[in-house]
């Protein structure tokens, strides 16, 4: 049975992979997390999209239905160079804005991202295709992926930089905030409690999920596996690994040279 790839730059797409096991359990999944040159946010576009080629051509070693590039930075050099390829690559700029535009009540959209994500404009551009008149407003938040990679989920020093991270948004009056990386989710809360609850957080992961519904049928009975592939590990990085998978099995956890 072919799979669905869905690849990162380390740990922080296991949210969206969290995403899609709930949607379709009977689905297998291989995640290929490349922390061996994690982040990828620091990074020149020219250096992620040579990333991102490498990544998804590793992958289409296995049987794949489908690809799921999850790293926003990757996302963002993805639509900048598009490949081509024989089987369907996902993006996670474009469902998050349309999830975005959807939901936003007034207009004025937040995004917090990795600075390769914000310094490209790729969520102010995909927003403006689709709502000229949004206003968009950008927060580079480069802390916040080794914070979720160390784990430190619910920390009282995780809490002090998202506050100061998010509070720099909120203040010119969104409605909506994109948590522009698949890292952020894993900070949902703190990042909820610093924005305040009239505010609606948008995770790509909701978007994408309706667009992997348009390639073919997809398997919602059980009975899927999940094979996650790193090109660096450690065991602290598999405590983080089954700290965000929560309850999901792991099927197989290797370490892979691409």
């Amino acid at each position: 049975m072919p799979a669905i790839g869905v690849f990162d730059s380390g740990v922080g797409g296991l949210t969206v992979l969290n995403a899609l096991r709930a949607r379709w359990p009977g689905e297998h999944f291989i995640y290929l997390a490349d922390t061996a040159r994690l982040p990828y946010g620091s990074k020149s576009l020219h250096t992620i999209s040579q990333y991102v080629e490498q990544c998804i051509a590793f992958l289409r070693n296995y049987d794949l239905k489908a690809v799921v590039v999850a790293c926003n930075s990757a996302s963002t050099a993805l639509l900048e160079r598009p490949m081509k390829s024989d089987v369907p690559i996902f993006n996670v700029v474009e469902p998050g804005a349309r999830k975005a535009v959807e939901v936003s009540s007034g207009k004025r959209i937040g995004v917090l991202g990795t600075r390769a994500t914000v310094f490209s404009e790729a969520y102010v551009r995909a927003i403006h295709r689709l709502q000229a008149d949004t206003e968009v407003f950008q927060q580079p938040c480069p802390l916040f992926v080794p914070l979720v990679e160390e784990g430190w989920l619910d920390d009282p020093v995780t809490n002090l930089i998202v506050y100061r991270y998010v509070s720099a948004v909120v203040r010119n009056n969104i409605d909506t905030l994109i948590m522009g990386c698949t890292h952020y989710p894993a900070l949902r809360a703190a990042i909820a409690k610093a924005a305040g609850p009239e505010i609606q957080l948008v995770d790509s992961a909701h978007g994408l999920i309706e667009d992997l519904t348009r390639i073919q049928p997809l398997e919602a009975k059980g009975g899927g596996k999940t094979q996650i592939l790193c090109t660096d590990f450690s065991p602290r990085l598999e405590e983080t690994i089954r700290l965000l998978l929560g309850p999901t099995p792991i099927d197989s956890l290797e370490t892979v040279d691409i």
